[in-house]
């Protein structure tokens, strides 16, 4: 599997996604993902599943120093004195005194940008997080976030076959970081595409197996796909075995760039 070195951390380039999984499913389904060879974890505090996780990976033969694990920061967390023992709070949860990437996981206008960012960034000089990152910044954020804090690791952002991110693949690349997509499947409306399913096809490949294909045939791209049912989990591996020609990303190019799903009414402008 292809590893990307941020800032001297690897970062697995095909994740596990955990968003609106939980309970005993979010165990299952994590343990089930470290035995397949999954071994980069997303969750996040807002998604209820952090305890869930930490059991999934206490209960694993899986050692933890051989997973990537991702937590984020909520917008109500990100207030002066909050941030810190917020994030005491999720490494308990996860049971482990550190996280290897922690996240902010929205922007937030109520709180002071350089206020946000410092707390974030003091919680990995106290070897809480071994590197920070922000999570839906646009491309013009990220660049007034880099200035605070100029070791970013990565922007989680929405991102899959019908929708741009080219502006902010300009600074993830030239800053040396990773973009991390998250929604890669457009929620599952990748799977039913039929330009996606012609070229699986052509490969013994699934359509969802093409669009996972796509983004982690791009430089320094990341996608981290929730899947809820083992034989998903199983089947999104099959990506990494599959190779695009020029033609297919040719047509996967042209389809419609403009569908953003994760758009709530706290969103910050996507042009900005």
């Amino acid at each position: 599997m292809t590893h990307y070195d941020v800032h001297g951390v690897s970062i697995p380039a095909l994740g596990f996604g955990t968003w609106q999984i939980t309970g005993d499913a979010a165990r299952e389904a994590v343990e089930h993902a470290l035995a397949l060879g999954y071994r980069h974890i997303d969750t996040a505090q807002i998604y209820g599943n952090e305890a869930e996780v930490g059991a999934a990976l206490a209960a694993s033969s899986v050692p933890r120093d051989d997973v990537f694990l991702t937590t984020k920061v909520w917008t109500d967390q990100m207030g002066a004195g909050r941030l810190g023992p917020s994030v005491d709070e999720s490494l308990e949860k996860l049971g482990t005194d550190h996280v290897d990437l922690l996240l902010l996981h929205w922007p937030n206008d109520s709180v002071p940008l350089d206020q946000m960012l410092r707390d974030l960034d003091t919680v990995r000089e106290a070897g809480k997080a071994r590197l920070v990152g922000v999570s839906n910044y646009p491309a013009g954020l990220l660049r007034r976030a880099l200035d605070v804090v100029p070791e970013l690791a990565t922007d989680q952002v929405e991102y899959h076959p019908f929708l741009d991110q080219s502006a902010l693949l300009d600074v993830v690349r030239d800053r040396g970081m990773v973009l991390t997509a998250y929604s890669p499947l457009a929620q599952g409306e990748a799977v039913s595409d039929e330009t996606l399913r012609e070229i699986g096809e052509a490969h013994g490949a699934t359509a969802a197996q093409v669009a996972l294909a796509w983004l982690l045939d791009q430089d320094r791209v990341v996608a981290i796909p929730k899947a809820s049912s083992a034989s998903h989990r199983e089947g999104n591996l099959g990506a990494l075995d599959v190779s695009l020609t020029d033609d297919d990303r040719a047509r996967i190019a042209a389809l419609p760039k403009d569908h953003r799903l994760a758009n709530p009414d706290f969103a910050p402008d996507w042009d900005a």
